[in-house]
């Protein structure tokens, strides 16, 4: 997949011991959305209440 200057995006990789790790991918790497996507990265890494809030998403998309 190609990105424009104006996109970016989060890959999320799982390992098979369940560890999650993050990239960001930019059509431009100092554009806004390449900052947005950053930010969202790191808080997805290092919040620890935000990683549960997630993981809580997860949970409920599965029961139903």
């Amino acid at each position: 997949m190609e990105l424009k200057d104006n996109q970016a995006a989060l890959i999320l990789e799982v390992g098979e011991d369940g560890g999650v790790s993050v990239n960001v991918a930019s059509g431009n790497e100092n554009g806004a959305a390449s900052a947005i996507c950053e930010a969202i990265a790191v808080k997805l890494m290092q919040d620890e209440k935000f990683q549960a809030e997630i993981m809580d998403m997860i949970e409920m998309d599965e029961a139903e």
